[in-house]
């Protein structure tokens, strides 16, 4: 039930936009990010994923510069919105994607969802985040580490165990019906994490692990917004798993979030589980606006942007020198070691280990 009901929003989400982003006759404004020659198109749509967020006052100010108005449709986890974006390919809903991650990033190349563009501003960018696509087709934002995060406040009391600090901790008896993941099938988050336990184990070990998170009792979910907020014990919504996977950031999440309460995170990290996951943005292919998408890309490597995203997303920004917040410092250094594959690696085998995985774990 919950997939039809995402489904039918999305295609009601196709037939309003449909109708609402016709031309404008509005004159593009002279400072205008991307320069254009073409007919002014008043809206840019921005297909993302759930947990996109920026600040009102950035998005007013690209509006502001460039005349256009931004409209974000968001579309699921980062699997999810992939997938819809391939099937809406020849016909478009969105001028501009955010949010595809490393782990994906091949699916979207394949099937020739964006056009190249070279953003102003990309030399700014941390020179190995630029790797993943040298053709420039998507443009790094920004970056972080998904880990297990366990909740501080729950382990080490009334008879519990101490928190886990390892992946192979994850399959003890102590930590049974305590850990929920996203499904690697449509969850970026949820992929990351199954990545990180194939690096740890090799391509002939990590089928047993999983095999035993399932005898031990781990659940899935769809992404990452119903782990963390529904089940993860301190994720507010009254969760009964204190283990999830989420990011390396969180204990900065945790401690802004608690409006002062907390001076310290509760939210932990638990070290050897942590894969190295960073975000693109793109300008889709056959999009009504591709000027409005370029300016939107080059806004969003700009100072104000890079720096409004760590307390907007809880990553780190990809241009280098941004100025981090204190709690960002304080809380959420990024991890001394951290598993990684190449998009070529996880193109090449993605299907394959999420065809196995759900074999495992699923049926």
């Amino acid at each position: 039930m919950r997939r039809r009901n995402v489904a039918i929003g999305f295609l009601a989400a196709i037939a309003l936009l449909a109708a609402a982003c016709g031309s404008s006759d509005k004159p593009a404004a002279t400072d205008t990010t991307t320069p254009t020659t073409e007919k002014f198109e008043k809206d840019v749509v921005l297909m993302t994923h759930d947990s996109f967020a920026v600040s009102k006052p950035v998005l007013a100010a690209f509006e502001q510069q460039t005349g256009y108005d931004v409209k974000v449709l968001k579309s699921g986890d980062a699997g999810e919105a992939v997938s819809k974006a391939i099937l809406t390919r020849e016909h478009p809903v969105a001028d501009a994607f955010f949010g595809i991650d490393n782990t994906f990033l091949t699916k979207a190349l394949d099937a020739d969802l964006f056009e190249p563009y070279t953003a102003k501003g990309l030399d700014g960018v941390r020179a190995d985040l630029l790797e993943a696509d040298p053709e420039h087709r998507v443009t790094p934002i920004d970056h972080a580490n998904v880990c297990i995060n366990d909740d501080r406040a729950w382990f080490g009391k009334d008879g519990r165990p101490a928190p886990p600090e390892s992946l192979d901790d994850l399959v003890k008896p102590e930590y049974r019906n305590l850990l929920v993941v996203e499904n690697p099938v449509s969850s970026s988050p949820g992929l990351a994490f199954l990545l990180a336990t194939i690096a740890a184990y090799g391509d002939d070990g990590w089928q047993d692990y999983w095999q035993q998170l399932r005898d031990n009792g781990v659940r899935v979910v769809d992404g990452w917004e119903e782990a963390y907020y529904t089940d993860f014990t301190a994720g507010g919504g009254g969760g009964d798993r204190p283990l999830v996977v989420s990011y390396a950031t969180d204990p900065a999440a945790d401690v802004v979030f608690s409006d002062g309460k907390k001076q310290t995170p509760t939210v932990g990290v638990v070290d050897g589980t942590c894969f190295a996951q960073s975000e693109f943005a793109g300008v889709l292919a056959n999009a009504g606006n591709a000027s409005g998408a370029r300016a939107l890309i080059d806004f969003m490597l700009t100072e104000k942007f890079q720096a409004d995203i760590p307390l907007q997303m809880y990553v780190y920004p990809a241009v280098t020198g941004t100025p981090l917040p204190t709690v960002f410092r304080d809380f959420a250094p990024p991890p001394d070691e951290s598993f990684s594959m190449t998009p070529e690696q996880i193109g090449e085998n993605r299907r394959a280990w999420q065809d196995e995985w759900t074999d495992i774990v699923l049926r």
